[in-house]
């Protein structure tokens, strides 16, 4: 062990990283501090260890077998992990005999103001990282087959978008989408800005398109219930629920609906036109096939007559399907729900009519929606004279149960409707008060300079504090600030619309949890790396896209999504890849058979051999989160580059014992 202990040879390379960390910390007396620590070798310093020469600094040292071991004192192993892996595997060495100490966010990035403070902690780090390093064992990536396949969770615009994509290249794709149609939310609006260009117009030909892919099976009205498996080879079930209408003998002529004595709201308009118990969402839906809603349908049989229904497609004893497929990748293009502004008291929703959010609004403009294009007020019909758009309706407001984050969409999609609305009443007089208007995209600005100026449309500076409603005309009084003016306004207007925000899917945290993928803050789910890795997940070969991964406007949706398409693409363009060895193995002789550590694994990696009683860990699907080791009471397992000598060895070293 001696021996072995003398040829350890440590390079600790501590980088400035500008000023990040060498305009906080001592560089000097960091290096002179290394170098009285066990096995270190080298000690250097650069501006930028990141850069070509820093690396090559880094390689040569290996080269000359003056360092077989590699200590990076920088910024997060998030950001550069994977490049001075990459420097060590072009020396010649194992990559993982590299270590990264985070001294930029764990030290000079929060101690900014106090210098001693930050090199003292970044020692600390130093001596933890080089404690570990002198522990490291070679690794090797295991390699796995990639079928070329991909699942695409969600058929809104980016879920379209991503499946189009990996089609065009030649791979196959399962577009699961829970409602009856694709399309998502997209389907909804009237025009985009802004460049007011129609909605249903840019869709609709992707929709038609999509469906006549032979590389694309789209499974409408489904729900993916199971995913085993790992990166490569995803096993995965989907429910298709039942239709009561035969799908293939269906030709969607809808003479169905003329006899079918049953009216319900319509989800599609959001309650404010009613459809029949046999429906179609929308006149464009994709596809084009009805669907019995079994909860309504009150069994009266008309719909199935042979002189109703020619082809006879009414099937009502009709079950829900398993359909299980395997695939390579996986994309997560769920979307968002819409803000519901209930909960948001002061401003009357649901109790005064005249009170209705953006999504509402938006019908109400659509040629196809409730009143065919000219909005009126709910509560006479007649078409208001006076409207207010109120910003920042369950966004950018700390106060509890509502979101901190900007909703990035709302300003603009006000100003749009603010626009459309003037154009058709130009003598109407039309508000939005705001907070800050946010502006961010190509064009965005010269849009929203033009509705102040061309379309005479008044912009109010502050936030509202209350609504009231007048009870004689059902009138809206809206109390609140100009906050450039430094006044309390009262303003009362025919209409209201409350220009709600974006927020995760209701259901995100359960389907982040049947694909081991993670939810940030805010609920949406987590990109590896918000820079370099927008669109993976922190599971391997799961993509997200869209606004599923953060509130963004239709043009960053698809921009996306079709990075997450290039991604999943580039995969499975590979047939087969490497996978990080950070598995964790179980020591038969030392495993008692207790099983304590199945139920405690977030990934489904442990199983239970009964013919050994023992447990056994599938080094694929393992991720490599340490949750099993802990668990074992046995101390049974052992996880690669995070063992116990490992961790003892940082631990001895942050209590000074090195």
């Amino acid at each position: 062990m001696i021996e072995l202990q003398k040829k350890i040879r440590i390079g600790v390379y501590i980088c400035h990283c500008g000023l990040n960390i060498g305009g906080v910390v001592n560089i000097d007396h960091l290096i002179e501090f290394v170098k009285t620590l066990p096995f270190v070798s080298v000690a250097r310093q650069y501006k930028f260890f990141c850069s070509e020469v820093g690396q090559n600094m880094i390689a040569a040292d290996i080269e000359d077998n003056l360092v077989n071991r590699v200590v990076v004192a920088a910024c997060s192993p998030r950001m550069h992990e994977p490049t001075f892996r990459q420097v060590l595997i072009s020396a010649g060495l194992n990559p993982y005999y590299f270590v990264q100490a985070n001294i930029r966010e764990h030290a000079t990035w929060v101690h900014m103001y106090d210098p001693n403070g930050a090199t003292r902690i970044a020692k600390d780090h130093l001596r933890m990282q080089i404690g570990k390093a002198a522990e490291l064992k070679a690794l090797y990536p295991q390699k796995v087959k990639v079928l070329p396949s991909s699942l695409v969770i969600g058929a809104g615009i980016s879920g379209i978008n991503s499946a189009i994509e990996l089609a065009t290249q030649g791979y196959q794709v399962y577009l699961v989408e829970r409602d009856l149609t694709i399309g998502g939310h997209m389907a909804q609006l009237d025009k985009t800005f802004p460049t007011m260009d129609c909605s249903a117009c840019i869709l609709t030909p992707k929709m038609v398109e999509i469906s006549r892919n032979p590389k694309v099976k789209i499974l409408s009205y489904s729900e993916v219930e199971k995913i085993d498996g790992y990166v490569g080879n995803f096993q995965v079930t989907i429910r298709q629920k039942a239709h009561y209408v035969d799908q293939e003998k269906c030709t969607g002529c809808g003479a169905c609906v003329q006899y079918c004595p049953v009216s319900v709201g319509n989800e599609f308009d959001l309650g404010m036109t009613s459809r029949k118990a046999i429906y179609i969402p929308f006149p464009q839906a994709v596809p084009a096939k009805y669907t019995i809603d079994i909860k309504h349908c009150i069994n009266c049989g008309i719909c199935a007559r042979s002189d109703v229904c020619e082809p006879d497609a009414i099937k009502i004893d009709d079950e829900d399907k398993i359909i299980e497929i395997n695939v390579g990748t996986i994309i997560v293009t769920t979307g968002y729900d819409v803000i519901n502004p209930r909960y948001l008291h002061n401003y009357g929703y649901g109790k005064y009519e005249n009170v209705i959010d953006g999504l509402q609004m938006e019908r109400l403009l659509n040629s196809t929606g409730p009143t065919l294009g000219k909005p009126v007020r709910p509560s006479d019909s007649k078409a208001p004279h006076s409207i207010a758009w109120i910003q920042c309706v369950g966004s950018r407001d700390n106060r509890a149960g509502r979101h901190s984050y900007c909703s990035r969409v709302c300003c603009l999609y006000a100003i749009k409707q603010a626009r459309q609305y003037k154009e058709k009443h130009p003598e109407a007089d039309i508000y939005i008060f705001y907070i800050d208007i946010r502006a961010f995209g190509k064009g965005y600005e010269e849009f929203y300079e033009s509705a102040a100026r061309d379309y005479r449309i008044k912009f109010i500076r502050g936030r509202v504090s209350e609504l009231a409603e007048d009870p004689d005309d059902k009138s809206i009084i809206i109390r609140g600030e100009d906050t450039l003016l430094g006044q309390l306004l009262e303003i009362q207007v025919d209409m209201v619309v409350l220009s709600v925000g974006l927020e995760c899917r209701h259901d995100a945290e359960q389907l982040s949890a049947l694909l081991t993928i993670q939810c940030s803050a805010d609920g949406f789910f987590l990109e590896a790396h918000p820079k370099l890795r927008p669109v993976d997940s922190l599971t391997e070969g799961i993509f997200i896209g869209g606004a599923a991964q953060g509130p963004k406007d239709i043009p960053d949706a698809v921009a996306q999504a079709k990075a997450a398409a290039a991604s999943a693409a580039s995969l499975m363009a590979q047939k087969e890849i490497e996978v990080e060895p950070y598995f964790s193995f179980v020591q038969n002789g030392l495993c008692s058979g207790c099983r304590s550590c199945i139920e405690q694994c977030p990934f489904g990696a442990i199983t239970f051999n009964t013919s050994i009683n023992k447990a056994e860990i599938n080094s694929i699907k393992c991720k490599g989160c340490g949750t099993c080791v802990s668990t074992c009471p046995s101390n049974a397992i052992i996880q690669n580059h995070f063992s116990k000598p490992q961790l003892m060895a940082i631990i001895k070293a942050v209590l000074g014992e090195v």
